[in-house]
């Protein structure tokens, strides 16, 4: 699946010209790691000057050994790479990324290891990243792990992308260090949260429900929204937008189910529809509104990515957004979707759902709290 903006002409229906080929400003969608990684790792093995790739988790073997394997060949060619990993998403791998990255001449840094939380310091740098010779960047929710793309009949975890290419990439280039920063460049804007600096992603999701005329569709793997969220959505809906919430049947999170099932019964009486996902995890974040606005990162609409480290953007571009419409509607189709009555349950179970539901949203919310309070001091 592909989405693509300011085409070339085009010489086979459903293609992509060569990376090298390709010179206008762009955006591509990109439909998880069966998409992307081909484009990413094509991006490194054409770098000239320079790669930084920015990741929370970054799998040894499988395709992590074949992003390393490009990674290593574009060092020793004299391309100045630079790869940043999470130390509690990349705890199996990051000693031995480091070992062989440095080893070629390439620099490494794991953001925080499991070391720091002696001192306090367990917010997580959440990016994925992957910039190449400030020409070319993917951005989304998707690591660097064989789960992500599909391998023979079954399906890889439900992610999306956006390949950028232009301007927009040259100023990501330029403030890849400075913390939080907002970029802008044709139909694209780009955020990146700095530490605690989450709620002005979480502003821009607001700002655009808070538009909607027509349709909201979200697609996120981890929902805990906070009770402001909740009644944007809500408030959508009672004025006569359509709110379609596609969430995890299934998730990598133990109780992260939990947590959200607890917030059902609320949001069908006031008219959303809640659909679940099953067919493999879901991991996207992701929404569309009036099917013209889409927004993809790595940005979960829960608390701890209010702390952690996270990327988001915006694209209103008609042949990406509509890509984007037939993504989600061929995965609601295959989603369970959820009424009123399926919520019934025993005061037994529904006494224990919502009380080990409220329990890992409270812990996620005070966890949250108090990192950011330390943060500050």
């Amino acid at each position: 699946m592909r989405a693509e903006a300011s085409l070339p002409p085009v010489t086979a229906p459903g293609l992509c010209l060569p990376l090298n080929e390709v010179r206008e400003e762009r955006v591509t969608l990109l439909d998880g790691g069966t998409e992307a990684y081909p484009r990413m790792l094509e991006a490194i093995a054409t770098a000239q000057v320079r790669v930084h790739l920015e990741v929370y988790t970054f799998e040894r073997d499988g395709i992590g050994a074949r992003f390393l394997e490009a990674l290593v060949a574009a060092a020793h060619r004299g391309v100045a790479v630079k790869v940043v990993v999470d130390g509690w998403g990349s705890i199996g791998a990051s000693r031995h990324l480091t070992q062989t990255l440095e080893a070629a001449g390439a620099k490494v840094r794991v953001y925080n290891p499991l070391t720091s939380l002696c001192t306090g310091r367990s917010w997580r740098n959440h990016r994925k990243i992957l910039l190449v010779d400030d020409e070319v960047a993917f951005l989304g929710g998707i690591n660097i792990g064989d789960a992500y793309a599909a391998n023979g009949d079954q399906p890889g975890w439900a992610d999306l992308a956006l390949e950028l290419r232009g301007d927009i990439c040259r100023q990501l280039g330029a403030t890849l260090h400075a913390g939080a920063s907002a970029l802008e460049s044709g139909a694209v804007k780009l955020f990146l949260s700095g530490f605690a600096g989450g709620h002005r992603l979480r502003k821009r999701y607001l700002q655009a429900i808070d538009g909607a005329e027509h349709e909201v569709v979200l697609a996120h793997a981890y929902f805990l929204p906070d009770k402001g969220f909740m009644r944007a959505l809500k408030r959508a809906s009672r004025r006569g937008v359509t709110v379609r919430l596609m969430l995890a049947g299934r998730s990598d999170v133990v109780f992260a189910r939990a947590a959200t099932m607890r917030l059902y019964r609320d949001f069908l009486r006031a008219g959303v529809s809640i659909h679940e996902w099953t067919d493999s995890t879901l991991h996207a974040k992701a929404a569309l509104v009036d099917g013209k606005k889409l927004l993809v990162g790595s940005f979960n609409l829960d608390p701890l990515s209010l702390v952690n480290l996270e990327t988001l953007v915006e694209v209103e571009e008609p042949s990406v957004a509509a890509q984007a419409q037939r993504w989600l509607d061929k995965h609601l189709r295959g989603s369970r979707r959820v009424y009123l009555e399926d919520c019934a349950r025993s005061g037994l179970q529904q006494w224990l759902l919502d009380i080990v539901g409220l329990a890992v949203a409270r812990l996620a919310e005070r966890f949250a709290s108090f990192m950011g309070r330390r943060r500050k001091r």
